[in-house]
């Protein structure tokens, strides 16, 4: 896909579309290239995967959950059984969260 690396009986058309997904490659890189900016693309599809996939049980404040000193997180009990935990260092970065038995994801609202 490198423009460099072109033929020159290639069809204009098809020489675009190269060039346009060499620079979708080369965003990528910058993306997951950088621990910061791999961090967020990571959180983002992991969100956008939770919301495709699994139902949205409830939007909750993160106030409203209970916190556990001794493991430094908060937790609040799901209708399976189940609990769904964030822990302190996620707080600012965690806006959905799994229950850990079932299928079910809170949304925690700022």
């Amino acid at each position: 896909y490198h423009p460099d690396k072109q033929k020159a009986d290639v069809p204009a058309g098809e020489v675009e579309e190269r060039v346009q997904r060499f620079i979708e490659i080369d965003q990528a890189w910058k993306i997951l290239g950088n621990e910061e900016t791999k961090k967020e693309y990571d959180l983002q599809q992991r969100e956008d995967n939770l919301t495709k996939e699994w139902p949205l049980h409830a939007q909750i404040y993160l106030e409203d959950m209970s916190w556990n000193e001794d493991e430094q997180c908060y937790t609040l009990s799901c209708r399976c059984g189940g609990n769904y935990t964030v822990f302190k260092s996620e707080t600012k970065d965690v806006s959905l969260v799994c229950c850990d038995t079932c299928s079910l994801v809170i949304e925690i609202l700022q």
